[in-house]
């Protein structure tokens, strides 16, 4: 209530990004205050064992996780457990350090629930990012949930693999899992990495650099919510086959159904509640040729309702993003206080046990 009646129309009176600066602000400086984040994690935190699941090796306490994309720069890490995440993904990261596209960049679309971005990846750069993970992990709050870390292209790279391959190298140890962004709709060219020959390439590449690393970490690929089906069961077949972890489904869309803004027709990837039919199709596909890899579901979840529907149509993970920012802090608590209840009104005692039975 907090959050509706006086946070968010006060932020939303701002522009976007510089609403989404002044928010990242204030988390960043409740990440530095250890005493009273664990006042409102005591608050927010859910703690039951039938919302525990194991995945690629790592243990989540609950299945609702931040999005890549609210924590860019890794400003706030320890904030998000303290928040009620069972999980929280940093980035989109870059090698190389890089502006993004040129503002506005960011919009609001309130009649809609919903945001377009073409941010373009704007990024401090793996070193910086890595140093600043590091800064973290001295304070010994940075892993008490899993950590993700999402990565992308630098703009000018001319070799994309090398590229990605550079910031895994940079900071993989920092990460417990690796998150491929090859779908952002906002770096030219990005997408085609996701066309069969470039994706095999890409894979092959980073796995192979993986298995030689230090610190070898689960991959996971993000794809787009706006492949055919084609190319969606190519590209998780290549995942599959070359030993990645694990799924995030889906990214942005390009597409407009459901949005009725004017702000519609600003180019850029929408996400939020008209993102949600698309998405839950398009996991719902990607589960059946996973080979029971572990999907994150992403886009438009909003409530319980919302990511148990995720869940049925093969999500072992949510994550919220769009959801958060209309939503408010409070949000992963209801999402998972919710879930219970409709696992007791399903009879399970399990996540484990409705996943992909939608």
């Amino acid at each position: 209530m907090i959050h509706r009646r006086i946070l968010r129309p006060v932020l939303f009176r701002l522009d976007p990004e510089r609403a989404h600066t002044v928010a990242m602000s204030g988390l960043a400086a409740l990440a530095r205050v250890p005493p009273v984040g664990a006042l409102v994690e005591r608050r927010l935190r859910v703690d039951d064992p039938r919302l525990r699941q194991e995945l690629f090796g790592l243990a989540f306490a609950n299945p609702v996780g931040l999005a890549a994309g609210f924590d860019k720069q890794a400003h706030a890490v320890p904030v998000w457990a303290n928040l009620g995440f069972g999980f929280a993904e940093i980035g989109t990261i870059t090698a190389q350090p890089q502006p993004g596209n040129p503002k506005p960049r960011v919009f609001r679309l309130p009649e809609d629930r919903a945001v377009i971005n073409r941010l373009g990846f704007n990024s401090d750069g793996a070193e910086v990012i890595a140093n600043r993970l590091a800064a973290w992990e001295e304070t010994g709050r940075a892993h008490r949930i899993p950590l993700g870390v999402n990565i992308g292209k630098t703009k000018v790279a001319e070799d994309a693999a090398a590229d990605y391959v550079t910031t895994f190298s940079r900071i993989s140890r920092f990460a417990d899992y690796i998150a491929v962004n090859v779908s952002s709709p906002n770096t030219p060219g990005l997408r085609d990495l996701q066309e069969r020959d470039a994706f095999e390439t890409l894979v092959t590449r980073l796995t192979a650099a993986n298995r030689v690393n230090e610190h070898p970490r689960p991959v996971l690929v993000k794809i787009a919510p706006d492949l055919d089906p084609g190319a969606l069961e190519a590209i998780v077949g290549i995942a599959r086959d070359h030993g990645v972890s694990g799924l995030i489904v889906a990214n942005t869309t390009i597409g407009r159904t459901g949005a009725t803004s004017p702000l519609a027709a600003e180019t850029g990837g929408m996400s939020g509640a008209p993102l949600r039919e698309l998405a839950d199709d398009v996991l719902r596909r990607a589960h059946t040729v996973a080979g029971g890899l572990p999907i994150i579901g992403v886009g438009g979840i909003f409530s319980a309702e919302d990511a148990w529907r995720k869940i049925l149509a093969g999500a072992s993970l949510v994550q919220v993003y769009t959801g958060f920012v209309y939503e408010g802090a409070g949000l992963p608590k209801r999402i998972n206080q919710d879930v219970l209840l409709l696992m007791e009104q399903a009879g399970v005692s399990s996540l484990a046990e409705v996943i992909g039975q939608g």
